[in-house]
């Protein structure tokens, strides 16, 4: 029943990142936060997460903007290995309240409360902060989103970059993991399945992508960040 329940969670979580660019990794490490720990969360999403933003990425290939993408890969790659080192070390109350924080501005942002507006000059620097922080918390769509705005990326070009940015910021995340014991084949299976569920998502959101009147990915983002911070605000209580 659990593999059944990842394999859903991975389409739904596919979908949304390819409708509207970011906010399905967020949203499966919420709920898995939720139904089990942090840990466990970001161990499972983590390689399937690397194998599905490839797959985005090859998917909307003549989109991308591979310059800007390297760019930015050159912190986050480390960034997030040593945000993957120390996970275990952090108390799972932190990380909980690490994930309501990240989830409640990443709506903040979504509703125009608050707002971002980083240099694109200084993308490596930045990109190494923003990979420890999504190696502790997965709430990189929050922080990754702006940059590659910033440099003027929209559309499916920005779709395309952020899915290449993302195979090198969990590429960080999932060697950091492995060296702390976090990611091994005791997961394998769920990792497995997730995965399946996030290429097919991959695909269905593709196809339901250029369907949508203007204006429908930000609505569905914003629906999507509503739900997160709600169902991380009820983790942080348990």
């Amino acid at each position: 029943m659990e593999l059944l329940g990842l394999g859903v969670l991975g389409v739904l979580g596919g979908a949304l990142t390819t409708v509207a660019g970011l906010g399905g990794g967020m949203m499966l490490v919420v709920v898995l936060s939720l139904l089990h720990d942090p840990r466990y969360a970001l161990a499972v999403t983590a390689p399937a997460l690397l194998v599905s933003n490839g797959h985005r990425a090859w998917m909307f290939r003549r989109s991308l903007d591979a310059r800007v993408a390297l760019a930015f890969a050159i912190g986050l790659v480390p960034g997030a290995l040593a945000g993957g080192v120390v996970l275990p070390a952090l108390p799972t109350w932190a990380l909980q309240g690490l994930l309501v924080t990240m989830t409640a501005l990443a709506l903040a942002r979504a509703r125009g409360l608050w707002s971002w507006k980083p240099d694109p000059r200084a993308m490596a620097p930045i990109g190494l902060g923003i990979g420890a922080v999504a190696a502790t918390t997965g709430g990189a769509a929050l922080l990754v989103g702006p940059v590659l705005m910033s440099a003027g990326l929209r559309g499916e070009r920005f779709v395309a970059t952020v899915a290449l940015a993302g195979v090198s910021l969990h590429a960080g995340r999932v060697a950091g993991y492995a060296i702390s014991g976090l990611v091994g084949m005791h997961i394998a299976p769920q990792i497995a399945v997730l995965l399946a569920g996030l290429l097919v998502g991959n695909v269905v959101g593709k196809r339901t992508r250029r369907s949508f009147p203007d204006g429908v990915e930000t609505k569905v983002e914003l629906g999507a960040l509503v739900v997160c911070t709600t169902l991380a605000v009820v983790g942080l209580a348990r």
